[in-house]
């Protein structure tokens, strides 16, 4: 192979009602919002990748969505700020593996679409 990715560039969420999502993405979730534009994008900064919410474009089997997992280092903390802001979690983050050198926190929430989101933090070993 001559080519090889060197990382992702940018991930795009389908929502259906894009001012609820970008309060949501930015009010909530605290991402930088890079720019909107009228036809239904807003971009966010998120670390080394941009984030575009686009409202559904040509047919609605193609905007299924993966899950996002965006890291941070207190997990915990975060946790309770989403808490006090309102949000409710699909799953409360929690221990999901040990590895040698770090351990994985894992937690659940879902957006305004229902689309569900990841939370994951590598706390060093104690």
């Amino acid at each position: 192979m001559s080519f090889q990715i060197e990382k992702i560039g940018q991930i795009a969420i389908a929502v259906t009602d894009i001012s609820k999502s970008v309060a949501f993405y930015r009010d909530m979730l605290g991402l930088s919002l890079l720019f909107e534009v009228p036809s239904g994008l807003a971009f966010f900064n998120c670390g080394e990748t941009r984030l575009m919410l686009t409202t559904l474009q040509g047919k609605s089997e193609d905007h299924k969505t993966s899950v996002i997992y965006y890291q941070m280092s207190d997990i915990h903390d975060a946790a309770a700020q989403l808490k006090a802001k309102g949000m409710t979690f699909e799953r409360e983050p929690q221990l999901a593996a040990k590895m040698t050198d770090h351990h994985l926190w894992i937690g659940f929430l879902r957006d305004p679409d229902n689309n569900l989101i990841g939370l994951m933090a590598e706390l060093p070993l104690e």
